[in-house]
């Protein structure tokens, strides 16, 4: 199965979010770090559907997990 390759600014466009640089570097500074226990879909600041494309892309492991994964990290920096 070929997997596709998605840019990190591709992820908040899908989540609905502005995607150019600044504002992807604001988004993770306002909201990092997230608590080490904490699943990311879990973070209070997705709405539900944001939330359930993060839970569905990481639990089928679909062409997004691996972006998903790259904010996941960004977002436990602080």
């Amino acid at each position: 199965m070929e997997h596709h390759v998605h840019p990190f600014s591709e992820l908040f466009e899908q989540l609905g979010l502005a995607a150019d640089d600044a504002s992807i570097k604001a988004f993770i500074e306002q909201h990092a770090p997230l608590p080490p226990t904490m699943a990311i879909y879990e973070a209070p600041f997705w709405n539900r559907s944001q939330a359930a494309f993060l839970e569905g892309a990481l639990e089928e492991d679909a062409d997004w997990a691996e972006v998903v994964d790259h904010l996941d990290t960004s977002l436990r920096k602080g």
